[in-house]
Protein backbone atom coordinates (compact mmCIF):
# COMPACT_ATOMS: atom_id res chain seq x y z
CA UNK A 1 0.00 0.00 0.00
CA UNK A 2 2.88 2.12 0.11
CA UNK A 3 4.17 1.48 -2.50
CA UNK A 4 1.23 2.40 -4.63
CA UNK A 5 0.68 5.91 -2.64
CA UNK A 6 3.90 7.12 -3.39
CA UNK A 7 3.52 6.04 -7.17
CA UNK A 8 0.25 7.78 -7.19
CA UNK A 9 2.05 10.40 -5.42
CA UNK A 10 4.73 10.64 -8.44
CA UNK A 11 2.06 10.40 -10.50
CA UNK A 12 0.09 12.79 -9.92
CA UNK A 13 2.76 15.54 -9.48
CA UNK A 14 4.44 14.80 -12.82
CA UNK A 15 2.95 16.25 -15.91
CA UNK A 16 0.87 14.01 -18.22
CA UNK A 17 2.81 16.16 -21.05
CA UNK A 18 6.11 15.08 -19.39
CA UNK A 19 5.49 11.91 -18.98
CA UNK A 20 4.16 10.81 -23.17
CA UNK A 21 7.01 12.84 -24.25
CA UNK A 22 9.23 10.93 -22.22
CA UNK A 23 8.19 7.51 -23.46
CA UNK A 24 7.84 8.68 -26.90
CA UNK A 25 11.50 9.36 -27.00
CA UNK A 26 12.62 5.74 -25.88
CA UNK A 27 10.39 4.41 -28.68
CA UNK A 28 11.51 6.55 -30.97
CA UNK A 29 15.16 5.78 -29.71
CA UNK A 30 14.72 2.09 -29.56
CA UNK A 31 13.23 2.04 -33.51
CA UNK A 32 16.25 4.27 -34.76
CA UNK A 33 18.99 1.64 -33.47
CA UNK A 34 16.84 -1.12 -34.61
CA UNK A 35 16.53 0.29 -38.49
CA UNK A 36 20.59 1.26 -38.06
CA UNK A 37 21.10 -2.28 -37.21
CA UNK A 38 19.34 -3.40 -40.43
CA UNK A 39 21.00 -1.19 -42.33
CA UNK A 40 24.65 -1.58 -41.36
CA UNK A 41 23.75 -5.73 -41.88
CA UNK A 42 22.59 -5.12 -45.74
CA UNK A 43 25.25 -2.96 -46.48
CA UNK A 44 27.58 -5.68 -45.54
CA UNK A 45 26.11 -8.19 -47.44
CA UNK A 46 25.41 -5.90 -50.92
CA UNK A 47 29.60 -4.81 -50.22
CA UNK A 48 30.14 -8.59 -49.94
CA UNK A 49 28.20 -9.62 -53.10
CA UNK A 50 29.31 -6.66 -54.97
CA UNK A 51 33.03 -6.85 -53.97
CA UNK A 52 32.60 -10.68 -55.36
CA UNK A 53 31.62 -9.85 -58.86
CA UNK A 54 34.61 -7.48 -59.23
CA UNK A 55 36.44 -10.20 -58.13
CA UNK A 56 34.71 -12.49 -60.54
CA UNK A 57 35.08 -10.40 -63.30
CA UNK A 58 38.44 -9.50 -63.43
CA UNK A 59 39.81 -12.99 -62.57
CA UNK A 60 38.18 -14.36 -65.47
CA UNK A 61 39.58 -11.82 -67.64
CA UNK A 62 42.79 -12.15 -66.33
CA UNK A 63 42.66 -15.93 -67.01
CA UNK A 64 41.41 -15.64 -70.07
CA UNK A 65 44.57 -13.01 -71.18
CA UNK A 66 47.09 -15.61 -69.34
CA UNK A 67 45.91 -18.47 -71.49
CA UNK A 68 45.73 -16.56 -74.35
CA UNK A 69 49.32 -15.78 -74.22
CA UNK A 70 50.99 -19.11 -72.91
CA UNK A 71 49.14 -20.99 -75.45
CA UNK A 72 49.99 -18.65 -78.59
CA UNK A 73 53.21 -19.58 -78.38
CA UNK A 74 52.78 -23.08 -78.56
CA UNK A 75 50.36 -22.79 -81.18
CA UNK A 76 46.29 -22.43 -81.55
CA UNK A 77 44.12 -23.36 -78.80
CA UNK A 78 41.53 -25.80 -79.64
CA UNK A 79 38.16 -25.67 -79.44
CA UNK A 80 37.63 -27.91 -76.92
CA UNK A 81 38.93 -25.02 -75.04
CA UNK A 82 37.49 -22.40 -76.77
CA UNK A 83 34.21 -23.34 -75.77
CA UNK A 84 35.43 -24.17 -71.88
CA UNK A 85 36.67 -20.92 -71.04
CA UNK A 86 33.07 -19.17 -73.09
CA UNK A 87 31.36 -21.62 -70.93
CA UNK A 88 33.22 -21.30 -67.40
CA UNK A 89 32.84 -17.21 -67.81
CA UNK A 90 29.59 -17.46 -68.68
CA UNK A 91 28.59 -19.38 -65.84
CA UNK A 92 30.82 -17.41 -63.20
CA UNK A 93 28.94 -14.11 -64.12
CA UNK A 94 25.42 -16.06 -64.46
CA UNK A 95 26.05 -17.23 -60.59
CA UNK A 96 26.71 -13.59 -59.74
CA UNK A 97 23.78 -12.39 -61.59
CA UNK A 98 21.54 -14.23 -60.02
CA UNK A 99 23.52 -12.89 -56.16
CA UNK A 100 22.80 -9.52 -56.71
CA UNK A 101 20.80 -8.84 -59.94
CA UNK A 102 23.74 -7.42 -61.75
CA UNK A 103 22.60 -5.24 -65.20
CA UNK A 104 21.48 -6.23 -68.27
CA UNK A 105 24.63 -4.19 -69.67
CA UNK A 106 27.56 -6.40 -67.47
CA UNK A 107 26.00 -9.46 -68.15
CA UNK A 108 26.07 -8.45 -72.40
CA UNK A 109 30.19 -7.69 -71.04
CA UNK A 110 30.25 -11.22 -70.30
CA UNK A 111 28.66 -12.87 -73.63
CA UNK A 112 30.72 -10.11 -75.36
CA UNK A 113 33.89 -11.73 -73.62
CA UNK A 114 32.76 -15.47 -74.08
CA UNK A 115 32.18 -14.30 -77.94
CA UNK A 116 35.45 -12.48 -78.66
CA UNK A 117 37.32 -15.63 -76.78
CA UNK A 118 35.88 -17.99 -79.68
CA UNK A 119 35.92 -15.12 -82.39
CA UNK A 120 40.09 -14.88 -81.31
CA UNK A 121 40.90 -18.27 -81.51
CA UNK A 122 38.61 -19.22 -84.38
CA UNK A 123 40.66 -16.14 -86.59
CA UNK A 124 43.89 -17.86 -85.48
CA UNK A 125 42.76 -20.82 -87.05
CA UNK A 126 42.88 -19.15 -90.49
CA UNK A 127 45.63 -19.27 -93.05
CA UNK A 128 48.22 -16.86 -93.79
CA UNK A 129 49.35 -16.17 -97.55
CA UNK A 130 48.94 -14.34 -100.42
CA UNK A 131 47.26 -11.00 -101.15
CA UNK A 132 44.13 -9.49 -100.55
CA UNK A 133 41.79 -8.97 -103.66
CA UNK A 134 38.71 -7.35 -103.46
CA UNK A 135 36.83 -9.56 -105.32
CA UNK A 136 35.44 -11.34 -102.47
CA UNK A 137 34.05 -14.41 -104.24
CA UNK A 138 36.93 -16.04 -105.39
CA UNK A 139 37.66 -16.98 -101.64
CA UNK A 140 37.02 -20.78 -100.86
CA UNK A 141 34.39 -21.75 -98.26
CA UNK A 142 37.45 -22.51 -95.37
CA UNK A 143 38.18 -18.14 -96.14
CA UNK A 144 33.69 -17.59 -95.96
CA UNK A 145 34.16 -18.59 -92.47
CA UNK A 146 37.22 -16.81 -91.96
CA UNK A 147 35.40 -13.76 -93.27
CA UNK A 148 32.76 -13.95 -91.35
CA UNK A 149 34.60 -14.23 -87.68
CA UNK A 150 36.50 -11.64 -89.05
CA UNK A 151 33.99 -9.07 -89.87
CA UNK A 152 32.00 -9.35 -87.13
CA UNK A 153 32.29 -6.63 -84.75
CA UNK A 154 32.21 -7.24 -80.56
CA UNK A 155 30.05 -4.99 -78.43
CA UNK A 156 32.83 -4.64 -75.80
CA UNK A 157 35.75 -1.95 -76.23
CA UNK A 158 35.95 1.42 -78.08
CA UNK A 159 36.18 1.40 -81.32
CA UNK A 160 39.46 3.38 -82.49
CA UNK A 161 41.19 5.13 -85.48
CA UNK A 162 44.26 2.63 -86.66
CA UNK A 163 47.34 2.86 -84.50
CA UNK A 164 49.46 0.83 -87.48
CA UNK A 165 48.50 0.47 -91.19
CA UNK A 166 49.59 -1.57 -93.28
CA UNK A 167 50.40 0.51 -96.65
CA UNK A 168 51.14 -1.45 -98.94
CA UNK A 169 52.45 -2.72 -102.20
CA UNK A 170 50.21 -4.81 -104.15
CA UNK A 171 50.87 -8.82 -104.85
CA UNK A 172 53.87 -7.83 -102.08
CA UNK A 173 52.40 -10.04 -99.31
CA UNK A 174 49.95 -7.98 -97.54
CA UNK A 175 47.20 -10.52 -96.77
CA UNK A 176 49.69 -13.14 -95.60
CA UNK A 177 51.52 -10.54 -93.39
CA UNK A 178 47.74 -9.16 -91.77
CA UNK A 179 46.55 -12.67 -91.62
CA UNK A 180 49.66 -13.82 -89.30
CA UNK A 181 49.47 -10.43 -87.23
CA UNK A 182 45.58 -11.51 -86.20
CA UNK A 183 46.84 -13.84 -84.31
CA UNK A 184 48.23 -11.93 -81.41
CA UNK A 185 45.77 -11.54 -78.98
CA UNK A 186 47.32 -7.84 -79.22
CA UNK A 187 45.57 -6.94 -82.26
CA UNK A 188 42.34 -6.13 -83.77
CA UNK A 189 42.76 -5.29 -87.55
CA UNK A 190 39.93 -4.62 -89.72
CA UNK A 191 39.62 -7.77 -92.61
CA UNK A 192 38.47 -6.16 -95.60
CA UNK A 193 40.14 -3.42 -97.36
CA UNK A 194 38.86 0.35 -95.76
CA UNK A 195 40.04 2.18 -98.89
CA UNK A 196 39.74 5.21 -96.43
CA UNK A 197 42.28 7.47 -97.87
CA UNK A 198 42.11 6.35 -101.49
CA UNK A 199 38.23 6.46 -102.51
CA UNK A 200 36.16 7.12 -99.64
CA UNK A 201 38.02 10.02 -97.50
CA UNK A 202 35.06 12.40 -98.18
CA UNK A 203 33.26 9.96 -95.84
CA UNK A 204 35.06 11.23 -92.87
CA UNK A 205 36.82 10.05 -89.88
CA UNK A 206 33.43 9.12 -88.33
CA UNK A 207 32.85 6.59 -90.53
CA UNK A 208 36.51 5.23 -91.11
CA UNK A 209 36.56 5.13 -87.06
CA UNK A 210 32.94 2.70 -87.56
CA UNK A 211 34.50 0.45 -89.79
CA UNK A 212 37.37 -0.65 -87.20
CA UNK A 213 36.57 -3.48 -84.36
CA UNK A 214 36.10 -2.83 -81.00
CA UNK A 215 39.54 -3.08 -78.49
CA UNK A 216 40.56 -3.08 -74.85
CA UNK A 217 42.94 -1.18 -73.48
CA UNK A 218 46.80 -2.06 -74.51
CA UNK A 219 45.00 -3.47 -77.81
CA UNK A 220 46.66 -2.38 -81.84
CA UNK A 221 43.85 -1.35 -83.91
CA UNK A 222 45.44 -1.70 -88.13
CA UNK A 223 44.07 -2.13 -91.26
CA UNK A 224 45.92 -2.66 -94.54
CA UNK A 225 45.23 -1.04 -97.86
CA UNK A 226 47.83 -1.72 -100.32
CA UNK A 227 46.91 0.81 -102.41
CA UNK A 228 47.69 3.66 -99.73
CA UNK A 229 51.03 3.48 -101.07
CA UNK A 230 51.12 4.57 -104.68
CA UNK A 231 48.12 7.06 -103.86
CA UNK A 232 49.68 10.46 -104.00
CA UNK A 233 47.29 12.49 -101.26
CA UNK A 234 47.18 9.62 -98.90
CA UNK A 235 50.40 10.60 -96.76
CA UNK A 236 49.63 13.74 -96.40
CA UNK A 237 45.72 12.49 -95.26
CA UNK A 238 47.13 9.99 -92.59
CA UNK A 239 49.35 12.09 -91.24
CA UNK A 240 46.59 14.32 -90.78
CA UNK A 241 44.79 11.95 -89.01
CA UNK A 242 47.78 11.13 -86.74
CA UNK A 243 51.14 12.02 -86.93
CA UNK A 244 52.72 9.17 -84.73
CA UNK A 245 50.89 6.07 -86.86
CA UNK A 246 53.14 3.37 -87.80
CA UNK A 247 53.43 2.34 -91.02
CA UNK A 248 54.18 -1.37 -92.62
CA UNK A 249 55.15 -1.43 -96.05
CA UNK A 250 55.87 -5.45 -97.59
CA UNK A 251 58.21 -4.95 -100.69
CA UNK A 252 58.76 -8.01 -103.08
CA UNK A 253 61.15 -8.36 -106.53
CA UNK A 254 58.82 -5.77 -108.30
CA UNK A 255 59.38 -7.86 -111.74
CA UNK A 256 57.56 -10.94 -109.62
CA UNK A 257 55.19 -8.60 -108.30
CA UNK A 258 54.17 -7.30 -111.70
CA UNK A 259 54.02 -10.54 -112.63
CA UNK A 260 52.06 -11.90 -109.88
CA UNK A 261 49.59 -8.54 -110.52
CA UNK A 262 49.19 -9.48 -113.97
CA UNK A 263 48.33 -13.27 -113.33
CA UNK A 264 45.60 -11.91 -111.44
CA UNK A 265 44.20 -9.79 -114.05
CA UNK A 266 44.47 -12.51 -116.38
CA UNK A 267 42.19 -14.89 -114.00
CA UNK A 268 39.62 -12.20 -114.16
CA UNK A 269 39.94 -11.18 -117.57
CA UNK A 270 41.36 -13.87 -120.04
CA UNK A 271 40.78 -11.65 -123.49
CA UNK A 272 43.61 -8.94 -122.00
CA UNK A 273 47.02 -9.04 -124.20
CA UNK A 274 50.24 -11.32 -122.79
CA UNK A 275 52.09 -9.53 -120.35
CA UNK A 276 54.98 -8.66 -123.20
CA UNK A 277 52.35 -6.70 -125.39
CA UNK A 278 51.71 -4.97 -122.12
CA UNK A 279 55.21 -3.99 -120.99
CA UNK A 280 56.53 -2.41 -123.41
CA UNK A 281 55.56 0.67 -125.44
CA UNK A 282 58.25 -0.66 -128.36
CA UNK A 283 59.39 -4.01 -128.22
CA UNK A 284 62.19 -3.91 -130.60
CA UNK A 285 63.42 -0.71 -129.22
CA UNK A 286 63.49 -2.23 -125.74
CA UNK A 287 61.14 0.76 -124.13
CA UNK A 288 59.35 0.04 -121.15
CA UNK A 289 56.02 1.31 -120.44
CA UNK A 290 56.03 2.66 -117.27
CA UNK A 291 52.74 4.06 -116.92
CA UNK A 292 51.70 0.09 -117.19
CA UNK A 293 50.36 0.24 -113.12
CA UNK A 294 51.86 -3.52 -112.81
CA UNK A 295 54.97 -2.01 -113.46
CA UNK A 296 54.79 1.38 -111.69
CA UNK A 297 53.90 -0.18 -108.31
CA UNK A 298 57.11 -1.64 -108.39
CA UNK A 299 59.31 1.64 -108.31
CA UNK A 300 59.18 2.00 -104.61
CA UNK A 301 61.84 4.51 -104.29
CA UNK A 302 59.66 7.03 -106.41
CA UNK A 303 56.37 5.95 -104.28
CA UNK A 304 58.45 6.32 -100.98
CA UNK A 305 59.93 9.82 -101.74
CA UNK A 306 56.37 10.90 -101.21
CA UNK A 307 55.62 9.05 -97.96
CA UNK A 308 59.17 10.57 -96.38
CA UNK A 309 57.91 13.76 -96.54
CA UNK A 310 55.25 13.16 -93.59
CA UNK A 311 57.08 10.69 -92.20
CA UNK A 312 60.35 9.63 -90.98
CA UNK A 313 62.32 5.85 -91.46
CA UNK A 314 61.53 5.20 -87.74
CA UNK A 315 58.18 5.16 -87.99
CA UNK A 316 58.10 2.87 -91.10
CA UNK A 317 58.82 -0.61 -91.20
CA UNK A 318 59.91 -2.53 -94.69
CA UNK A 319 58.76 -6.31 -94.86
CA UNK A 320 60.63 -8.53 -97.43
CA UNK A 321 57.85 -10.73 -99.58
CA UNK A 322 60.71 -13.11 -100.49
CA UNK A 323 61.65 -14.28 -96.50
CA UNK A 324 57.79 -13.53 -95.47
CA UNK A 325 57.85 -16.72 -97.39
CA UNK A 326 61.01 -18.11 -96.58
CA UNK A 327 61.39 -17.08 -92.98
CA UNK A 328 57.55 -15.96 -91.87
CA UNK A 329 58.55 -16.33 -88.15
CA UNK A 330 61.77 -14.39 -88.33
CA UNK A 331 59.98 -11.37 -90.83
CA UNK A 332 56.92 -11.39 -87.58
CA UNK A 333 59.81 -11.33 -84.83
CA UNK A 334 61.03 -7.70 -86.58
CA UNK A 335 57.00 -6.77 -86.86
CA UNK A 336 55.86 -7.42 -83.67
CA UNK A 337 58.92 -5.69 -82.20
CA UNK A 338 58.35 -2.60 -84.78
CA UNK A 339 54.41 -2.47 -82.82
CA UNK A 340 55.88 -3.10 -79.84
CA UNK A 341 54.04 -6.71 -78.74
CA UNK A 342 55.51 -9.49 -77.35
CA UNK A 343 56.50 -12.23 -79.81
CA UNK A 344 53.78 -14.14 -79.42
CA UNK A 345 53.59 -15.85 -82.97
CA UNK A 346 56.78 -17.62 -83.44
CA UNK A 347 57.92 -20.60 -86.03
CA UNK A 348 55.71 -22.69 -84.65
CA UNK A 349 52.66 -21.07 -85.72
CA UNK A 350 53.70 -21.92 -89.56
CA UNK A 351 53.70 -24.80 -91.70
CA UNK A 352 55.07 -25.20 -95.73
CA UNK A 353 52.28 -25.82 -98.05
CA UNK A 354 54.29 -27.44 -100.62
CA UNK A 355 51.41 -27.49 -103.30
CA UNK A 356 50.42 -24.05 -103.11
CA UNK A 357 54.09 -22.44 -102.55
CA UNK A 358 54.07 -20.50 -99.31
CA UNK A 359 53.31 -20.50 -95.51
CA UNK A 360 49.85 -21.61 -93.80
CA UNK A 361 49.03 -21.11 -90.39
CA UNK A 362 49.04 -24.36 -88.55
CA UNK A 363 48.24 -25.99 -84.98
CA UNK A 364 51.04 -27.71 -84.16
CA UNK A 365 49.70 -30.63 -82.31
CA UNK A 366 46.84 -30.98 -84.17
CA UNK A 367 47.41 -33.91 -86.93
CA UNK A 368 44.47 -32.47 -89.37
CA UNK A 369 45.89 -30.61 -92.20
CA UNK A 370 47.01 -26.82 -92.06
CA UNK A 371 44.29 -24.21 -92.97
CA UNK A 372 45.43 -21.75 -96.29
CA UNK A 373 43.72 -19.12 -97.81
CA UNK A 374 41.91 -20.39 -100.79
CA UNK A 375 42.22 -20.86 -104.45
CA UNK A 376 42.73 -17.19 -105.49
CA UNK A 377 46.08 -17.85 -103.61
CA UNK A 378 48.96 -19.61 -105.30
CA UNK A 379 48.43 -19.32 -108.50
CA UNK A 380 51.10 -20.81 -111.29
CA UNK A 381 52.68 -17.80 -113.46
CA UNK A 382 52.00 -17.60 -117.16
CA UNK A 383 55.39 -18.48 -119.13
CA UNK A 384 57.34 -14.98 -119.74
CA UNK A 385 60.33 -14.98 -122.15
CA UNK A 386 63.56 -15.05 -120.57
CA UNK A 387 64.53 -11.62 -122.51
CA UNK A 388 61.88 -9.70 -121.20
CA UNK A 389 62.53 -10.89 -117.39
CA UNK A 390 66.27 -9.64 -118.12
CA UNK A 391 64.91 -6.27 -119.79
CA UNK A 392 62.69 -5.17 -116.33
CA UNK A 393 65.59 -6.31 -114.41
CA UNK A 394 67.87 -4.29 -116.19
CA UNK A 395 64.74 -1.01 -115.69
CA UNK A 396 64.13 -1.80 -112.54
CA UNK A 397 67.93 -2.03 -111.01
CA UNK A 398 68.63 1.91 -110.46
CA UNK A 399 65.23 2.47 -108.77
CA UNK A 400 65.91 -0.82 -106.44
CA UNK A 401 69.41 0.80 -106.01
CA UNK A 402 67.96 3.87 -104.88
CA UNK A 403 65.31 2.49 -102.46
CA UNK A 404 67.93 0.22 -100.20
CA UNK A 405 69.54 3.65 -100.19
CA UNK A 406 66.57 5.45 -98.95
CA UNK A 407 65.45 2.53 -96.64
CA UNK A 408 68.98 1.02 -95.72
CA UNK A 409 68.22 -2.46 -96.97
CA UNK A 410 69.66 -4.75 -99.30
CA UNK A 411 66.81 -6.97 -100.50
CA UNK A 412 69.25 -8.41 -103.13
CA UNK A 413 66.48 -8.61 -105.81
CA UNK A 414 69.20 -8.77 -108.46
CA UNK A 415 70.23 -12.44 -107.55
CA UNK A 416 66.91 -13.28 -108.28
CA UNK A 417 66.49 -12.67 -112.13
CA UNK A 418 65.78 -16.47 -112.58
CA UNK A 419 62.99 -16.46 -110.27
CA UNK A 420 60.46 -16.18 -112.40
CA UNK A 421 60.65 -19.26 -114.37
CA UNK A 422 57.91 -21.46 -115.62
CA UNK A 423 55.83 -22.75 -112.45
CA UNK A 424 57.07 -19.66 -110.69
CA UNK A 425 53.57 -18.78 -107.73
CA UNK A 426 52.13 -15.64 -106.78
Amino acid sequence: MAFWSSTSVFTSKVPRKILFMFTLSLSVTYLFYSLMSCYNSFQFQENYVYQGRLVTEETTFVTLREKLYSTSSQGYLDEEFIERTATEQTIAFSSVRNSVGIDERTAGWARAQAATTSSSMSRAAAAVAGEHEHEHPEFSTTDSELRKVVNCTSDYGVKKLPQAIIIGVKKGGTRALLEALRVHPDVRAVGNEPHFFDRNYEKGLDWYRELMPSTLEGQITMEKTPSYFVTNSAPKRIHSMARDIKLIIVVRNPVTRAISDYTQTLSKRPEIPTFEVLAFKNRTLGLIDASWSALRIGIYALHLESWMQYFPLSQMHFVSGERLIVDPAGEMAKVQDFLGLKRIVTDKHFYFNKTKGFPCLKKPEDSSTPRCLGKSKGRTHPKIEPDVIRRLHKFYKPFNMMFYQMTGQNFQWELEEDGNSPGFRD
